[in-house]
């Protein structure tokens, strides 16, 4: 029997625990940094089938790292557990943390023949926090040969474009007063969040369609007979490189800068979360997990075969800058259903997104099956 049936065979033994592991996250959501019961889940399922786990770790309270194999390179896969709020999974973490689970329990019988570390790790907060970036802070990706992951979504891409990302609170500060009796006394602070707003809807006008600037009034006051002397922002400034968005950040300030000194008000810009940087696919992982994904039946397109789109961001971008990465995306086979719909999360636990979880498994698992048995390591540097 060769490696990779092996690898199906391992993975089949557990796909219905896995199955049982995503249906739970849906019905059990957990925002970033709050995924405890999520956590705790991966890590028994990991330390029951013989990973040396490491919870909590790197100071995060629901990060872990699942390790198994004593030498050789180290390959990192990536399992997310965060939801989104009110919509629950509707980004389809339940689909990748079964998933890279699923990858680590098929290798796991493995990595001594093959001759590498396998290591599952947890990473929290992706949606907007950014947990991988306080993960490689603390060290979790030094000397990692290679990283990877899978994400639902609704077209299959070995390569998908991810946008780098600023994400930002504004405050605008003003002067309360009676709204009728006296409004020549007050400063209004929903004014200048008004203008702000105007202010980047007219600056969209100058932008780059790749450009993506989007935000939403998080307080605007608090009743209608007062003059609101505070108001709040969150922002969110999308670019396809790190290089543009450094371009277009200061330009958006400056739509919050003008509305403050239009309306008289004080104002603050405070940073939420990490800046994430755009993705960098590896060209060979790309390659064998095309090759790999062809294999278990699910064929990939190329970004480069694609009409020209957007997507969202990832705090996955940060690692690829560090460790040789890919984040492919599995179709759902959903659209107009999309991310971050209430319907997506409710599509995860169809038999497409069962398929998801097996297609991305086996094919992450045979990429690394792929490297080491080829010996391909010094390759990715190459790249």
């Amino acid at each position: 029997m060769d490696t990779k049936q092996r690898a199906q065979d391992k993975f089949s033994s557990h796909e219905a625990e896995l199955r049982e592991l995503s249906r739970w996250m849906y019905d059990n959501p957990e925002v970033g940094y709050e995924e405890f019961m999520t956590s705790r889940r991966y890590v028994d399922m990991l330390s029951t089938n013989g990973f040396d786990v490491e919870y909590p770790v790197y100071g995060l309270d629901t990060a872990f790292a699942a390790r198994i194999g004593s030498s050789g390179p180290e390959v990192v896969i990536c399992a997310e557990m965060d939801a989104l709020p009110e919509v629950g999974h509707a980004c389809g973490h339940n689909i990748i943390g079964a998933a890279a689970l699923g990858a680590g329990l098929a290798l796991a019988p493995l990595v001594n023949d093959l001759g590498i570390r396998l290591t599952v790790l947890g990473t929290p907060a992706e949606e907007a926090l950014g947990g991988k970036v306080d993960l490689i802070k603390a060290g979790a990706f030094e000397g990692v040969a290679a990283a990877m992951m899978v994400h639902p979504a609704t077209k299959d891409i070995v390569d998908p474009e991810f946008l780098a990302v600023r994400h930002v609170d504004v405050e605008f500060a003003g002067r309360e007063s009676h709204a009728a009796a006296s409004p020549d006394l007050g400063i209004n602070a929903l004014d200048a969040a008004v203008q702000a707003y105007v202010n980047v809807a007219l600056l969209r006008q100058q932008l780059k369609d790749s450009d993506r600037v989007h935000g939403i009034i998080t307080h605007g006051g608090a009743a209608p007979n007062i003059i609101p002397g505070y108001t709040a922002m969150s922002w969110y400034i999308r670019a396809a490189t790190d290089e543009r968005l450094n371009e277009i950040y200061p330009k958006v300030l400056r739509c919050f800068e003008a509305a403050a000194l239009a309306t008289g008000c004080g104002f603050e810009v405070r940073q939420m979360g990490h800046r994430y940087r755009d993705l960098r696919s590896n060209p060979l992982l790309v390659d064998l997990y095309q090759e790999n994904s062809e294999r278990a039946g699910r064929s990939m397109h190329r970004l480069a075969d694609l009409p020209p789109e957007t997507s969202g961001s990832t705090d996955m971008g940060n690692v690829s800058y560090e460790v040789p990465s890919i984040h492919p995306m599995l179709d759902l086979h959903c659209y107009p259903i999309v991310n971050h719909q209430k319907e997506f999360a409710a599509h995860t636990l169809s038999d497409d997104g069962e398929q998801a979880i097996r297609d991305g498994a086996l094919a992450m698992a045979w990429t690394v099956i792929d490297l080491a048995e080829g010996d391909r390591w010094d390759e990715l540097q190459a790249h």
